[in-house]
């Protein structure tokens, strides 16, 4: 019995231990954003479960309120969302390599992403954090002018240009009033 415990302990171990490399964690990501305190039209609420729809998120302090700011995809509006309650005031946002996010529902399979802002192969071959990524496509894709790299927001595979490594994601999670994004 006691070789069965140590064996079960040791398994488990091994299991627990095991790092997920489809999760993005060279650079730390911390997002929270509580969809009930703002407006239903809100750029980040609008778009979660509806496919195809996805906002680049960055983040600022303007005389001293922080304020998100969202730029969708399929019609390239930009939004800024300021952060005033005293329970947002409290949450630390960190949006990876270059403050950046893409937030997002796939038309592929109707499944939530939050991708790394910056482009993945950029990040790893130049190291840094000035590789942005524009909306192309009618917001589909992204592209990375440094690289010439064109990845499909779908599924984060490279759709143009030469093959490299797909977008950086992050772990994401909607309870259906708070969205969570991190590594």
């Amino acid at each position: 019995m006691r070789c069965f415990w140590l064996l079960a302990l040791g398994c488990w171990l091994l299991i627990g231990c095991k790092a997920d490399d489809s999760v993005y964690r060279e650079y730390c990501c911390r997002f929270t954003f509580d969809t009930s305190l703002h407006s239903p039209n809100c750029h980040l609420t609008s778009i979660l479960g509806n496919p195809g729809h996805f906002c680049k998120v960055t983040t600022t302090i303007i005389k001293e309120v922080r304020y998100l700011i969202t730029t969708r995809n399929y019609d390239g509006a930009v939004e800024n969302v300021a952060i005033t309650t005293e329970r947002e005031a409290q949450i630390s946002f960190i949006l990876g390599a270059a403050n950046c996010l893409i937030i997002g529902t796939s038309s592929y399979d109707n499944r939530l992403i939050v991708y790394e802002g910056q482009c993945p192969n950029c990040l790893n071959d130049y190291r840094g954090t000035s590789y942005p990524m524009t909306w192309q496509d009618g917001g589909q894709q992204l592209h990375c002018a440094k690289c010439d790299r064109t990845y499909d927001v779908n599924n984060g595979v490279v759709a143009n240009g030469k093959g490299g490594r797909d977008l950086y994601q992050y772990i994401v999670a909607f309870d259906g009033t708070v969205l969570r994004a991190w590594n």
